[in-house]
């Protein structure tokens, strides 16, 4: 990362420790834009005085850092969305040059849905007419509840389905067959994006590039 560098800001754990580590680096005079993908990351980062802005001033990304729920070995496509971000997530990544994920090893897998639920965004008019949808295909839905047991709404003021699919064999037909449902606004399938995975444990650090 480089001074004049705009760098996209990943949300949740995995994600915000790396914000963190950002703003030490902009407190050691790093001169970066960042966008970040929710609300929580743009508390965050304002908190530790990163200069922010949009994708409406900055519509391309040097490099967005993010984390992941999956990480499928030999393809590097994800799941994500776990923690209710998918869509600015996709939004930012879509328009940036590189992708960096950071992971612990347990989100390995051979198979994308190996251990982690499909978070799909839905318009909340009619939901459960989507949720039958998503049964169709295949899938068990659950809806997502926040902290007090509420419909949990996103960011953009949509809620979230998670989608248990199983062992996915396929993840591009999947992608289609959401990305045609009416009543998705979007899902966790994070094909083709991510650059660079960062895989970290108590071993080191290692790149699946």
């Amino acid at each position: 990362m480089t001074d004049g560098m705009v760098v996209g800001l990943g949300s949740r754990s995995t994600a915000s420790f790396a914000v963190a580590a950002i703003g030490q680096r902009v407190r050691d005079g790093l001169r970066i834009v960042g966008v970040p993908t929710s609300e929580n990351t743009a508390r965050q980062a304002a908190s530790l005085a990163i200069p922010l802005s949009t994708l409406d001033e900055y519509p391309e990304i040097d490099v967005t850092i993010d984390g992941a729920d999956e990480v499928e070995l030999g393809t590097r496509n994800l799941i994500k969305g776990g923690g209710g971000n998918l869509l600015r997530e996709k939004i930012v990544a879509s328009a940036s040059k590189r992708v960096v994920i950071v992971v612990d090893r347990s989100k390995l897998v051979d198979r994308l849905g190996r251990n982690a639920p499909i978070p799909v965004e839905v318009v909340p008019f009619g939901w459960k007419s989507t949720e039958r949808r998503l049964t169709v295909l295949g899938s068990v839905p659950r809806v997502r509840l926040d902290a007090e047991g509420k419909m949990f709404v996103t960011d953009g003021g949509n809620f979230i389905l998670d989608c248990t699919f199983g062992a996915v064999e396929s993840a591009g037909e999947l992608q289609t067959r959401l990305d045609a449902a009416v009543g998705v606004v979007e899902h966790g399938l994070f094909l083709g994006i991510a650059s660079q995975i960062v895989v970290g444990d108590l071993s080191g650090v290692r790149i699946l590039e």
